[in-house]
C-alpha cells in the first residue's frame, strides 16, 4: 500500500478520490460495498472513512428522571478501512479526531491502524458534540487539530507517550489535514485560519484537502494564499455535487460555505429532483474540468453516502 503523497507524486495527471460515511449503527457493510462498488471502475487511489463521535440521548426511567446514556451511531471506521483494503486493495485514510479521545487512546488507535497496514490518516479537531456551543476536548486529549498532528508526527519519529520503551518502533503515516477556502467557521478571517494552517504543517502533516466548495475562484485564490505563506504540500480540493433542492440551504448552514448565484438560480428553476440532481452534476463536471486543467493534485469528492451523481462525473473525467 502506499501513502497519499506517494500516490500524488507518482501520477501523471489528476487523481480520482471520495470520502464514505461508515454505515449506521445496524446496517450491513454490504449496504456499503454495494454503494461504492460503482466508483471503482474508476481506480480511486484513496478512500477516506470519516470518524463519529459519541452523542448523548437521554431515557427517561420509571422513576421520572432521564438517564443520560452515550451513544455513536456510525462506529466502525477502522475496521471499514481494513475491509475496503482487502476487498478493493485500495488505499483507506481514517479520520482521526480530537474530540473523544485521550492521548493515550488516540495513540492506541494508531498502532491499531500502523497494525493493520494503514498508512494514512486525516487529523481533525472535529465536531463538537450536539448541543454544545463549543467545542469542549477530552479530559486529558487534544484541543485542537495541530497538537493531534504532533503526536501522530512524534510516533512517525518513533516517539511514544512512554518514556520507558526500548528502542520502540517508528510509525510511517502520511498525515493530512483540513483546508477551508472560505476559511473555518470559528476563525475571525482567512489570515487567522491560514496562519493555523501552517502551523499544522509545520507539525507535521503532508498535505491539505479542503472543505467542500462550489466556486473555484475561491479554491484559486485560497491555493494562492497558502502559497504566499510558504505552504508548499499538496492542496486536495474537495466536491460534492448538489442533489436536492434542500441542499442549496442545508450545506451553507451545516458546512459554513458560500454558493454562487449562477447555480442558486439554475436549481431555483428545477421543478423536480432529477432536474437538480442534473444541474448539480454538470456544475460539478465544469468545476472537475477546470480544476484538471489547473493540474490540482487530486479531486477528492464526498459522498455523503450516495454515489450516482459522483459516478455520473467521473464517468465524463476519468
Amino acid at each position: 500500500m502506499a501513502k497519499v503523497t506517494d500516490h500524488i507524486k507518482q501520477s501523471k495527471g489528476t487523481l480520482f478520490s471520495f470520502e464514505i460515511l461508515p454505515p449506521s449503527t445496524g446496517e450491513s457493510i454490504q449496504k456499503l460495498f454495494d454503494n461504492i462498488a460503482p466508483l471503482m471502475e474508476f481506480k480511486p487511489k484513496f478512500i477516506d472513512v470519516t470518524y463519529h463521535r459519541e452523542e448523548f440521548v437521554y431515557k427517561k426511567m420509571p422513576n421520572g428522571l432521564l438517564e443520560q446514556k452515550s451513544i455513536r451511531k456510525r462506529p466502525g471506521t477502522v475496521s471499514i478501512c481494513a475491509a475496503l483494503m482487502h476487498k478493493y486493495d485500495v488505499d483507506t485514510v481514517p479520520h482521526i479526531i480530537c474530540g473523544g479521545f485521550t492521548k493515550e487512546e488516540t495513540e492506541y488507535a494508531l498502532i491499531d491502524l500502523n497494525f493493520l497496514g494503514i498508512d494514512n490518516v486525516l487529523a481533525l479537531r472535529g465536531d463538537c458534540i450536539k448541543g454544545q456551543k463549543n467545542f469542549e476536548p477530552t479530559h486529558g486529549g487534544h484541543k485542537f487539530a495541530d497538537e493531534l498532528v504532533s503526536q501522530i508526527n512524534s510516533m512517525n519519529k518513533g516517539h511514544y507517550l512512554s518514556d520507558e520503551l526500548q528502542n520502540p518502533t517508528p510509525t510511517k503515516f502520511c498525515i493530512g489535514v483540513a483546508g477551508y477556502p472560505e476559511k473555518h467557521f470559528e476563525s475571525p478571517n482567512l489570515k487567522t485560519d491560514l496562519k493555523y494552517l501552517k502551523q499544522k504543517i509545520a507539525n507535521g502533516a503532508d498535505y491539505i484537502v479542503t472543505q467542500m466548495f462550489f466556486d473555484n475562484k475561491k479554491f484559486f485564490e485560497f491555493e494562492a494564499k497558502c502559497r504566499a505563506e510558504g505552504i508548499t504540500v499538496p492542496i486536495i480540493p474537495g466536491l460534492k455535487p448538489i442533489t436536492t433542492k434542500s441542499q442549496i440551504s442545508n450545506l451553507p448552514r451545516n458546512f459554513f460555505i458560500d454558493m454562487p448565484d449562477e447555480l442558486i438560480d439554475a436549481i431555483d428553476r428545477c421543478r423536480s429532483d432529477d432536474e437538480v440532481k442534473n444541474v448539480g452534476v454538470e456544475w460539478s463536471i465544469a468545476q472537475a474540468k477546470e480544476l484538471i486543467q489547473h493540474k490540482a493534485p487530486c479531486l477528492h469528492f464526498y459522498s455523503m453516502g450516495k454515489a450516482t451523481a459522483i459516478q455520473q462525473i467521473a464517468s465524463k473525467l476519468f
